[in-house]
Order: structure tokens, then sequence, then C-alpha cells
């Protein structure tokens, strides 16, 4: 009997799985620990609903790849049964490297460890325990495979990892300027010479998912309080390293220990849990600094943060810190970890390295910008900034 096993997403309602060896890797423990990964970092303590997992999104974005597969399969391009088993599972690993809280503690935690470079690390390490099985799904994933379009599913302007998390994060956040019409899209894409395009008919579907995906980092990603959380977050880490603060020994290990001595396992062996665990333990912590970040983390009692259309002055930011030294009774020194500014920034499209291509009937090839009355064009190039500064309530 062929292999056959459902997982309810509510999302997508039945993902469906289909094949051994990609049961056997989602049972592994290197994914497993997915779960225990949230997607959104802190955005739950603006969105109270993001609490999904890395796991959540992975395996969205596996049934999202599984549809793109069957739709381009329909209309006569050849892709054979291995190479679509191994698309689906450089999919489904293509962000097994992340660390505790994703984004918002890349390279802080161990410094020098990014997740891309993490991810296919633990894929060299799968394809060896099972066996050099998942050798063709790490070629796709380093783009080393011959059919080009394959790997512009899992990392291209248009891939599915983009699609899942914008549905999946609109839907547990409840953002509906998020929505995209991800399943119009995959109806609307093909290959020609070799290459990931979508169909004239599907214009409009693009220009829709661009913008929702601007709205999204604005109205979440960059969203200013989940931006301060995380600021404080990354914040914490750095002061608990600073002073030698004590704490589980898997993440200590982690945050002390030179990254080159860091092992696959040790990586592996720290999720969330290890992070907030060590956090309620620092809200009684002798440093003044780290009991009032971790305290704010917990209690959600948060930095005061400010969006300014230019960089802050550094009269603002002295002002600031006086306040938090008379306020807190902190050093100057101490005052400084609370008082902070930065710099976020996001574009809705990318015209020199993003390219969306749009097949017309008549074969002509066109970047989704250049197309007549394109709503998606030269008026919106480059990067939207916005300057933030925090500081104590």
């Amino acid at each position: 009997m062929r292999f056959h096993k459902i997982i309810n997403d509510p999302v997508y309602g039945f993902i469906t799985i289909d094949d051994e060896l990609i049961a056997q890797i989602i049972a592994h423990p290197f994914y497993q620990r997915l779960r225990r990964i949230n997607q959104m970092a802190l955005a739950h303590l603006v969105y109270p609903g993001a609490i999904h997992s890395r796991m959540h999104h992975s395996l969205g974005a596996y049934h999202l790849m599984r549809s793109a597969l069957l739709e381009l399969i329909g209309k006569g391009v050849e892709i054979s049964e291995e190479e679509q088993q191994a698309a689906k599972i450089a999919i489904l690993l293509h962000d097994i490297g992340h660390g505790p809280f994703s984004h918002a503690l890349e390279n802080v935690i161990a410094e020098g460890m990014h997740h891309e470079d993490l991810s296919l690390l633990l894929i060299q390490e799968l394809n060896k325990q099972f066996e050099g099985k998942l050798q063709m799904a790490l070629d796709i994933f380093t783009n080393k495979y011959h059919k080009k379009y394959l790997q512009q599913l899992i990392s291209g302007q248009l891939d599915v990892d983009r699609m899942d998390y914008l549905t999946r994060d609109s839907f547990f956040t409840g953002v509906n300027e998020g929505v995209i019409g991800y399943d119009r899209i995959i109806k609307m894409l093909t290959v020609h010479h070799g290459e990931l395009m979508v169909e004239e008919k599907g214009i409009y579907s693009i220009e829709k998912f661009l913008v929702a995906r601007r709205l999204m980092y604005w109205q979440v990603y960059l969203h200013k309080t989940v931006l301060c959380a995380e600021q404080m977050l990354q914040r914490i880490i750095k002061r608990a390293k600073y002073i030698h603060a004590t704490c589980s020994e898997p993440l200590f290990t982690l945050m002390n220990q030179p990254v080159e001595k860091i092992s696959l396992k040790q990586f592996c062996n720290i999720d969330d849990y290890d992070v907030m665990m060590a956090i309620k333990n620092w809200c009684h912590h002798e440093d003044k600094v780290l009991a009032v970040l971790c305290n704010g983390i917990i209690n959600r009692t948060l930095l005061k943060i400010k969006y300014f259309s230019s960089p802050i002055t550094e009269s603002l930011l002295e002002e600031k810190r006086i306040e938090a030294e008379q306020k807190l009774n902190l050093s100057k020194e101490e005052a400084e970890w609370l008082v902070f500014s930065g710099l976020a920034s996001s574009s809705t499209y990318n015209f020199e390295n993003e390219n969306i291509k749009i097949l017309f009937k008549n074969g002509e090839v066109k970047d989704i910008t250049e197309v007549d009355n394109a709503l998606i064009n030269e008026n919106i190039r480059g990067i939207v900034k916005k300057y933030y500064i925090c500081y104590p309530r």
C-alpha cells in the first residue's frame, strides 16, 4: 500500500504526506525542534494570535510546493518523481537552521551563526544520516541543480516560502491587509526557457502580493511595538553575555563559546523555551539593566518607542539618557542600554535584485514593473526608512 498521511492545518485544511522519506524527515529531532521556535518571535505581544511555530510555516510551504509542482506538471513541465520529492524536501528544510526566536536573535546568541548557513549544515548532516537520499534536495537548495525553476520556487521573488508566511502570518495576526491570492498565483505559474514565470492573467494577483507584503512589513513585522520588543530581546542576550549572567547549560555554552567550537548538536539543543526560562530567572537578577529588560518582556512593560522621518539627534538621545539615569537610578553606562536609536527599512519591490517575469500570450516576457499601467512602477522605487528611539517610560 502506498504511504499516505494527512496533517490538519488551520490555514489550508489537510496537508498530504505521501512519501515515506519525507515522513521520516518530519519525525527527525532536527525537524521536530521547529515546533519549539516561534515563527514571529515577539509579535504576539501586539497580535496575541501570532503564536504559530516554524514547523507550521515549514509544513505550509511544503503544501504550496506540492501544489505548485502538480500545477506545472499539468501544464506539461517535465518533473520526475525524484525531482518532486527533492523539491519538497528542500522547502521542508529551508528554515531548519533558525535559532530561538528566529530573526529576532539572528547572529545574537551565537555571533557569526546565520540561519542560512546552519540550514545548509543541517541538511548536509541529514543527508549523511539518510545515506545520501537528500543529495538532489541539497543540490536544489544550493542552486546547483540544472533546473533553475525548482530553486526559484524555494528562494525567489515569488517563492512558496513567501506565499506561505504572508498567508499564515496574516491569518494568525488577523491582519487582513496581508491576505494574498496564493491559490491563483500558483495556478498562474509557468516555466519558460527554464525559468519560473507568471502567466499574463496573473498580473493583478502578483501586484496584490507585492502590496500585501509591503503592508505586512509596516503593520506587523516592523510595527513599532514589535520592533521595540525584539530590540529589548536582543539587548537582554547581549547584556547577559556582557555580565556573564548564569543560565541553563545549553544556552550558556552557546552564548559564551566561540562559534567555531559550537556543534550542530549543541545548537539544536536550544529553542525558545531555553531563552524564556533564562529571561524569567533574570527578572530577579541583581543587574538593574538585565532585570528591567527581562521584566519588560515577561510583563509586557516595554520601553517607549517613537518613529521619526529623520535620524535621531544626539541631543534627544542625551536628554532621554539623563531622564533614565534619574528615574531608575542608573549610571550613564547602564542608561545607554535602555536608551538607543536605530533604523527600520523596507521596500515594496527591489528594482535591482527582484525580477518577477510575466509571460504574455504572444511569447513576450516583461518584468512586472514594465506591464501597461503597472501598479508596481518607478514611482515606488527606493526604500522606505523610519528612524526610531527607544527609552524607559
